[in-house]
C-alpha cells in the first residue's frame, strides 16, 4: 500500500523539495505514510493539524 506515492515524494525529496509525512499517532491508517518515511522520503514528521503550520514556516524562511 501506497508505494507509489512514496516513490514519487522521495523523487521530490531527492531534488531538493521539503516532505512532510503524517505521523504514526494521528493516522487512522499508517500504511502510506510509514512506507514513504521507511524509504527516507519524509524528511519531517508532524500530525496532521501540524502541516500547514510547518510548511509556513518553512516559506517564511
Amino acid at each position: 500500500m501506497g508505494k507509489d506515492g512514496a516513490a514519487g515524494l522521495l523523487e521530490m525529496r531527492n531534488k531538493g523539495c521539503y516532505t512532510i509525512g503524517q505521523d504514526k499517532q494521528s493516522c487512522v491508517v499508517y500504511g502510506m505514510p510509514m512506507v514513504a518515511f521507511d524509504i527516507g522520503a519524509v524528511e519531517k514528521q508532524a500530525p496532521c493539524q501540524s502541516i500547514a503550520r510547518l510548511i509556513i514556516q518553512k516559506l517564511n524562511k
